[in-house]
């Protein structure tokens, strides 16, 4: 399947994995490399030290074009900016800030820039900032999101900007990619599915969650803080929602999540743990490889495509 997208990073498919923060390390992306898609490795919070190891280990493991994903509000986004270069990787996705003053380091480098926009106004800031392509994340995502759905942002974003578009939030399987690429969009990108791939070093708990989540086992936390963040329901979840209806200061609500995505992912802490996951978990039904996983995908949208009038019954006069 070409697109604007495959030509541009050099690659089989047109679907990049996500940048999970303490999920997306070199083992997963690697995976997601190989099997023809584009791997990211998270940056999170870590020093830009704990990164090397990842982008050397990745290089490792893969020939195949993957990047890197930058918070930018974490405190090591100068250092991780920086590294980028000096490890010549491939592309950056950036979240929770605005990259403008590195997008021209980045370009003399030859890394491509795709960063994770959730509103027009900001899509068309980092076009002009010469961005590359756009990630469009809807709220249907896992962790951090916006307050507009994929299906309404996704076709403003590709109507306002004239640079490839990535839909990312609510896709899992071809019926939910194809809707995306019906929408406008030269690729997708998905994490909740690598969740439960055999390449995700996560805890088998947190996998679990996801492979029995039904439609409504989702939350979102965080509303008041300005910082609202998705994932599986549970006793955590209930504290914080409650905390908020109480009327917590938003920095003691935020102390209230320090470690929680680290006990989720490490610890499998049913109770205390931050189970990010998007709103689609409840179509995921089984562990497999990212080689399966990205394969069987694109071969349902195929399916899709074939199928749409025969399937559907829909006539065009």
């Amino acid at each position: 399947m070409k697109t604007k997208i495959t030509e541009m990073l050099g690659v089989k498919y047109p679907i990049i994995q996500g940048g999970m923060a303490w999920v997306a390390d070199a083992r997963l992306a690697s995976a997601v490399s190989n099997a023809g898609g584009v791997g990211l490795i998270a940056g999170g919070s870590a020093p830009a030290e704990v990164i090397r190891k990842e982008i050397l280990k990745a290089k490792e493991l893969t020939d195949k074009p993957f990047g890197l994903n930058i918070m930018l509000m974490s405190p090591h986004s100068e250092d991780l900016a920086q590294l980028i270069c000096e490890e010549k990787v491939s592309l950056v996705t950036t979240g929770a800030g605005n990259p403008a003053k590195y997008i021209p380091i980045w370009k003399e480098k030859g890394i491509k820039v795709i960063p994770v926009v959730p509103s027009v106004a900001l899509a068309k800031r980092m076009e002009r900032s010469g961005a590359d392509a756009l990630v469009v994340e809807g709220m249907e995502a896992g962790g951090h999101i916006g307050g507009i759905t994929t299906m309404c942002l996704v076709p403003q974003i590709v109507d306002a900007v004239n640079i490839p578009v990535i839909a990312a939030g609510g896709i899992a399987d071809g019926r939910t990619a194809v809707a995306a690429f019906m929408l406008g969009a030269d690729a997708i990108q998905a994490g909740t599915i690598f969740l439960v791939s055999d390449e995700c070093g996560i805890h088998e708990n947190y996998k679990n969650l996801v492979l029995k989540a039904k439609d409504t086992d989702s939350a979102v936390t965080g509303f008041y803080t300005g910082h609202p963040v998705r994932s599986i329901r549970n006793k955590f979840t209930k504290n914080l929602m409650t905390k908020e209806k109480e009327g917590i200061d938003s920095e003691d609500f935020e102390m209230l999540t320090i470690g929680s995505l680290k006990k989720a992912v490490i610890d499998g802490n049913l109770d205390e743990g931050s189970f990010m996951a998007g709103q689609i978990a409840g179509l995921i039904k089984k562990t497999d490889s990212c080689e399966n996983i990205i394969t069987n995908l694109f071969s349902d949208i195929e399916d899709v495509y074939k199928g749409f009038v025969e399937k559907r019954g829909f006539v065009f006069e």
